[in-house]
C-alpha cells in the first residue's frame, strides 16, 4: 500500500514539474520570446517608402520607385516546369540553373530555410503576370522594395545612391536584414537613419514542413511601415546643373557657399555621372564600371576630396595674418624688381609676374596684381616676428587653421580630405639642422607645402565676405519641412583675424575684378570680389619628375555689401587663373544672382572649352603616375 501511493506520489509530482516547466516556456519566457528567434515562425516585411529629397527651390530631387525582387527559400524548391518559369522571368534555362546551383549548394552562405533574392528588380510590365503564375512554383514568391529615382540627372555627390546590406553590416545592425537597401554615399549614407523610415512586419506560424498556418499570436507582433522623413537641402539644383555643364571637359570641382548661413548651394565635381546608373538591374555593371574607371575617377568627389595647393588665393589670408600680426598696415611699400631674393645662394629666388617694376607695391595694388614679392617679404615678417621663430610659425600655422583649414570642416557629407597646414613639429621631422622663414618661403604665394581642398577655400572665402566668422558648411535645410536647428550649423566660428582689417583686404579683391587679373571676367551690374591662381602642376611619370600644364583656381564672393555667394573654383591643368576659373566664377555667380546670362560668347566659349588632351597626357603608359606637390 505505502509502495502504491509513493508510487502515486511521484507521478503526480512529475507531472506538476512538467506542467510547470511547460507553463514556464510558454507562457512566462514564450510570451516574452522575440519570434524573430523562432524557426517555426516565418516574417515578411512591408519596406517603407523613404523619404523624399527636394533642393532648396521645393524642386524634387529624389523620388521613388517600386522594385519587384522575386525571391526563393531554397528548402521549399519542390520539382517546378523550369521552361515556363524562365519564360515567366525572361531568363535562360542556363541562367536559372546557375542561380539555384549556387543557392542551394551553399547552404552555409544561403540558409536553406531563409529567403533570398533570386531575380532582382523585375520589370513593371512583367509584375502582374508574374504574380498570377508564381503560385504554382514552390519556394518563390515576389518582394515588393523601394527603390530610387533622380530626376534631374545631376549631383550624385551629393545625393549618393542606395546600395544593398551585406552579411557583416546585417549582424552588427538589428534594423537591417541581408540584401536590404541602405545609404551609399552622399546624403543617402549621412541622412540614412531619417530617410529610410521603419519597416512593417507580419508574422505567420509554420509547420513541420513551413507551411502558413496562420497569424503568430493574432497579429500582436504585427507592425505597419513608417515612411522615411523627406529632405530639404541647401542645394540649388539648377546653380549646381549649370556647374556641371560649365566642367564639360574638364576635371576639378566647384563649391558655392551662402556666407550668411554656411549653407551649400553647389557642390560640383567634374567628371561626375548620371546617378540613375546606380539603379535598377544594370547598377552591378554600371558601379564596376564607374568606381573601376581610375583614370577619370567619377565617383571621386573633388570639392570634398581633392587636395591642392592653393595658390595666389592664399595670399589673403598672409595679407590679413600679416594686418593682424601688425607687421604690415595698408601703406607699407615693398619694391618688387620681378621677383624676391630671400638668401645669399643665386637660386634663393622667387620669380614675381605683377610687372610693377622700382616703384612701391603697397597691400590693395599686391592683391589685385598679385606680386610674389610683397607677400613673400609679409609671410617672412609674420614668422620672425617673435625671437624665436618657432614661435612665430606656430602663430601663422594657428590664424592659417581658425579660417578652416587643415580640417574636415564638419559638414554633413559623408567623404573629405583635411589637407595641410604644417606646423613646427611638420619642418623639425623634415629639417634636421634647423629651418627658418626663408626655408618655406613657398607658402607666402600658396606654392608650399600647404594644401586645400575647394571647399576649404570656399568656406575661407565665406568668412572673409563675413568680415571675420564663418559657419559650418552644411547641406541639410529642413527635415520634413521643418527647418533645422542644429547648433552646430548655427553657431558662428571666429577667425583669427579681427573684423577691421577685413575691409582693405575685400577692397582690394574688389579691384582684382576691376583692374587686376580678373577684369575681363566682369559682370555688369555686379560687384565680385576675388582673387586669381595659377597652381604649379608636377606629376611622376614613368619614374620621372615632370612639370605639367598649371592649375587654374579663383576665390570669389558677390555682392561686395551683404554677400551672397562665396566661391572656389578649381580646373586641373587649365592653366592661368585669369582664362578659365575666373569666366567660370563669373557665370556662375550672375546665373545666381541673376538667374540669366548676359555674356552668352563666354558661356559657350566655357562648355565647349575641353581639356582632354592635357588629360591624355597623364594616361600611363608603363609606370604608374604618382601627383606631387614639391
Amino acid at each position: 500500500m505505502k509502495r502504491n501511493l509513493l508510487l502515486i506520489f511521484l507521478v503526480t509530482l512529475v507531472g506538476i514539474i512538467y506542467i510547470g516547466r511547460l507553463f514556464y516556456l510558454q507562457i512566462i519566457v514564450g510570451g516574452n520570446k522575440n519570434p524573430i528567434n523562432s524557426a517555426t515562425v516565418k516574417i515578411e516585411y512591408d519596406y517603407p517608402e523613404r523619404g523624399y529629397i527636394y533642393d532648396r527651390n521645393n524642386k524634387l530631387l529624389v523620388a521613388n520607385q517600386i522594385s519587384y525582387d522575386v525571391m526563393i527559400v531554397p528548402k521549399e524548391v519542390k520539382s517546378i516546369d523550369t521552361l515556363e518559369f524562365c519564360s515567366l522571368l525572361k531568363i535562360s534555362k542556363e541562367e536559372f540553373s546557375s542561380k539555384l546551383k549556387k543557392i542551394k549548394g551553399n547552404p552555409k552562405k544561403y540558409a536553406p530555410w531563409l529567403p533570398e533574392i533570386f531575380i532582382k528588380q523585375v520589370a513593371k510590365e512583367n509584375f502582374a503576370y508574374l504574380q498570377e503564375k508564381l503560385h504554382k512554383f514552390n519556394g518563390f514568391y515576389i518582394q515588393k522594395k523601394i527603390i530610387r529615382n533622380y530626376p534631374i540627372k545631376s549631383a550624385a555627390n551629393i545625393l549618393g545612391y542606395l546600395g544593398e546590406v551585406n552579411q557583416l553590416e546585417a549582424k552588427k545592425h538589428n534594423y537591417y536584414n541581408s540584401r536590404d537597401l541602405i545609404g551609399r554615399g552622399g546624403v543617402e549614407r549621412y541622412y540614412e537613419d531619417i530617410l529610410r523610415g521603419i519597416k512593417g512586419k507580419k508574422y505567420y506560424n509554420l509547420d513541420h514542413v513551413r507551411r502558413i498556418t496562420g497569424s503568430y499570436k493574432n497579429g500582436s507582433y504585427d507592425t505597419l511601415a513608417v515612411a522615411g522623413n523627406d529632405l530639404t537641402l541647401t542645394l540649388d539644383s539648377n546653380l549646381q546643373k549649370y556647374g556641371e555643364l560649365l566642367m564639360t571637359g574638364k576635371r576639378g570641382g566647384i563649391v558655392a557657399i551662402e556666407p550668411s548661413s554656411g549653407e551649400i548651394l553647389a557642390l560640383v565635381t567634374a567628371p561626375s555621372y548620371d546617378p540613375n546608373l546606380m539603379v535598377g538591374r544594370k547598377k552591378s555593371i554600371n558601379s564596376t564600371i564607374l568606381f573601376g574607371d581610375k583614370i577619370n575617377n567619377p565617383t571621386y568627389d573633388r570639392g570634398l576630396q581633392g587636395a591642392y595647393a592653393p595658390g595666389s588665393p592664399f595670399k589673403i589670408l598672409n595679407g590679413l595674418i600679416g594686418l593682424q600680426e601688425g607687421v604690415i598696415d595698408k601703406n607699407t611699400a615693398v619694391y618688387c624688381n620681378g621677383g624676391y631674393r630671400y638668401g645669399k645662394r643665386k637660386y634663393e629666388y622667387m620669380k614675381c609676374h605683377c610687372g610693377i617694376y622700382r616703384r612701391p607695391i603697397r597691400l590693395k595694388t599686391a592683391i589685385a596684381k598679385s606680386c610674389n614679392s610683397y607677400f613673400a617679404e609679409t609671410y617672412r615678417k609674420i614668422i620672425n616676428k617673435p625671437k624665436n621663430t618657432k614661435i612665430g610659425f606656430e602663430n601663422w600655422s594657428n590664424q592659417v587653421k581658425s579660417f578652416g583649414l587643415g580640417n574636415y570642416l564638419g559638414y554633413d557629407l559623408s567623404v573629405g580630405n583635411k589637407g595641410l597646414v604644417p606646423n613646427t613639429k611638420f619642418y623639425d621631422d623634415r629639417y634636421n639642422f634647423g629651418w627658418r622663414a626663408t626655408t618655406n618661403i613657398s607658402n607666402a604665394i600658396g606654392q608650399g607645402e600647404i594644401l586645400t581642398t575647394p571647399i576649404q577655400l570656399a568656406n575661407a572665402t565665406a568668412a572673409i565676405a563675413n568680415k571675420g566668422f564663418y559657419y559650418t558648411p552644411h547641406i541639410l535645410k529642413k527635415i520634413k519641412n521643418k527647418k533645422i536647428n542644429n547648433v552646430k550649423f548655427t553657431t558662428k566660428k571666429q577667425t583669427g583675424v579681427e573684423t577691421r582689417h577685413f575691409p582693405e583686404v575685400i577692397e582690394a579683391m574688389h579691384e582684382v575684378f576691376k583692374t587686376g587679373t580678373g577684369k575681363y571676367s566682369q559682370v555688369k551690374g555686379i560687384e565680385i570680389c576675388g582673387k586669381t591662381g595659377t597652381v604649379e602642376n608636377f606629376a611622376r611619370i614613368n619614374g620621372k619628375k615632370v612639370q605639367l600644364k598649371d592649375h587654374s583656381i579663383l576665390i570669389a564672393f558677390a555682392p561686395k555689401e551683404n554677400p551672397k555667394i562665396a566661391m572656389a573654383v578649381f580646373v586641373e591643368n587649365g592653366g592661368y587663373g585669369s582664362t578659365i576659373a575666373a569666366p567660370i566664377t563669373s557665370l556662375m555667380v550672375e546665373k545666381y544672382l541673376t538667374k540669366t546670362i548676359t555674356r552668352k560668347d563666354v558661356e559657350e566659349r566655357m562648355i565647349n572649352l575641353s581639356l582632354q588632351d592635357e588629360y591624355d597626357k597623364l594616361i600611363p603608359k608603363k609606370d604608374t603616375i604618382a601627383p606631387t606637390t614639391e
